[in-house]
């Protein structure tokens, strides 16, 4: 690919990123702008003008020498200068209007700087960088929503794109030498391959033989251990999970649940026992589980419980990749479970269209070499792996894109359903506190070794 294609990629990129957050912004009532306080999210209005002041900063402030479009503002902005709190209170930030145009208007300034210049590598992985960090704030933004309850937004549909026959059982993975991660240098645009610090540099393990369960876990199997007393078990517990559930009245009631059996934990976040059914929350909505639909919203300490009860483990981060990708030395390399054809919705559920309401065996498609289905897409999958730079690792362009994570986060792995599809890929390393259940995470497990 050439330079001029990098351009077009990138414009298209930035168009879809600034139409997906106006759409998301300007759908929300005067009212719903005034999120309720939760350490999880941010305000819509926040997020909007810290992802503009984010390409002020990394594109026209340090490319450029440009000052920034208002100077006043850029402590506000900036997440590392105004505390998370604060960002609630409306004195100190403009109104929707004003946003709105400070938003357009850098994203317009934006599209024009790449057009009219000969743009070096650095500047195309810049502008790419920047892009990237706009779409991680599309997803925030679709988590506030169901965190507080607003309504849907408008992409989503809730269809069957892509229906599959039921699937079951464990992938055997062959024991052998992996490739794990992304090649090259924090700032090299070489090929085309864009990764963030934490996928790189790339490297070998040697792996033993390993079995994966094809499918993540449902809500079927779920509620088989909410329903065996699962929570109140202290046995399938270990400690970090012992004191999450002791702790998880404050969490609840962060979360604005008021129900009194959120006092002391007995299922998932957004799952309530009422008129003798089970009800999730879906936004604004609440509706039947779906059965064969992936468990979401569940921290890594309810994760590991699952598996304690059902006799199973998670995997490690390494595992992971492996049973996604198959990435082996001396053989073409996957970026996608699939291949490297982009990902689109004949193959995973992303870009909030389905939000993880339709069964783990749909995309078939989208299978891995060792016919794991969903790994990409549905949900973030926790894994048993600490958050930690690989060998040889470079801080990138942004300094704080990893380096605050890096000890008492756990990864995950694959994207969810939130997550922007052009933006995923089999390396992509998240890291989240085990005590995280706002985000739309998951998991699948590993058969214990014999």
């Amino acid at each position: 690919m050439v330079a001029e294609d990098y351009k077009a990629q990138i414009l298209e990129g930035l168009e879809l990123a600034r139409s997906r957050t106006e759409q998301l912004v300007r759908s929300l009532p005067e009212d719903k702008l005034d999120v309720p306080y939760h350490p999880g999210v941010n305000p819509p209005l926040w997020e909007m003008g810290h992802s503009a002041f984010f390409y002020e900063v990394f594109v026209f402030n340090l490319l450029d020498g440009t000052p920034s479009y208002d100077p006043s503002m850029d402590d506000l902005w900036d997440s590392f200068h105004v505390e998370h709190r604060d960002r609630w209170r409306r004195d100190l930030f403009p109104g929707r209007a004003a946003t709105l145009k400070y938003f357009n208007t850098i994203y317009e300034r934006m599209a024009e700087r790449i057009q009219s210049r000969e743009l070096t590598d650095r500047e195309l992985y810049l502008c790419r960088y920047a892009v990237f960090h706009q779409n991680m704030h599309i997803e925030s933004l679709i988590w506030c929503r169901q965190t507080v309850g607003y309504p849907a937004p408008a992409e989503f549909r809730g269809d069957r794109p892509a229906p599959g026959e039921p699937v079951s059982g464990d992938a055997e993975i062959p024991a052998g030498r992996w490739l794990i991660g992304m090649p090259g240098e924090s700032d090299d645009f070489a090929g085309g391959d864009f990764a963030f610090d934490a996928e790189k540099p790339r490297f070998e393990v040697e792996l033993q033989a390993f079995a994966m369960s094809r499918t993540p876990v449902t809500n079927r199997e779920f509620l088989a251990f909410v329903e065996d007393g699962g929570y109140q078990r202290p046995e399938l517990w270990s400690f970090g999970g012992r004191r999450w559930l002791e702790s998880e009245v404050d969490v609840a009631l962060v979360h604005g649940v008021s129900e009194p059996m959120m006092r002391s934990p007995r299922h998932p976040l957004y799952w309530r026992w009422h008129e003798k059914q089970w009800q999730e929350r879906v936004f604004d909505q609440w509706l039947s589980p779906e059965p064969d639909a992936p468990v979401t919203h569940v921290t890594y300490w309810e994760a590991e419980a699952w598996c304690n009860w059902a006799g199973r483990r998670l995997p490690t981060e390494y595992e992971w990749e492996v049973a996604a990708l198959g990435n082996k030395p001396g053989v073409s390399f996957r970026r996608y479970p699939w291949g490297n054809e982009a990902p689109d919705c004949s193959r995973v559920d992303m870009d909030a269209r389905s939000m993880a309401r339709n069964p783990v065996f749909d995309y078939p498609a989208g299978d891995s070499p060792f016919g794991c289905r969903q790994m990409v897409g549905t949900v973030w999958e926790w894994t048993s792996s600490q958050f930690l730079p690989y060998d040889g690792f470079k801080v990138d362009m942004y300094p704080f894109m990893s380096t605050l994570q890096f000890g008492d986060h756990k990864v995950t792995r694959g994207g969810g359903c939130a997550t922007s599809s052009n933006l995923i890929r089999g390396t992509y390393r998240q890291a989240y506190l085990p005590v995280r259940n706002d985000a739309y995470t998951g998991f699948r497990t590993c058969a214990l070794s014999d």
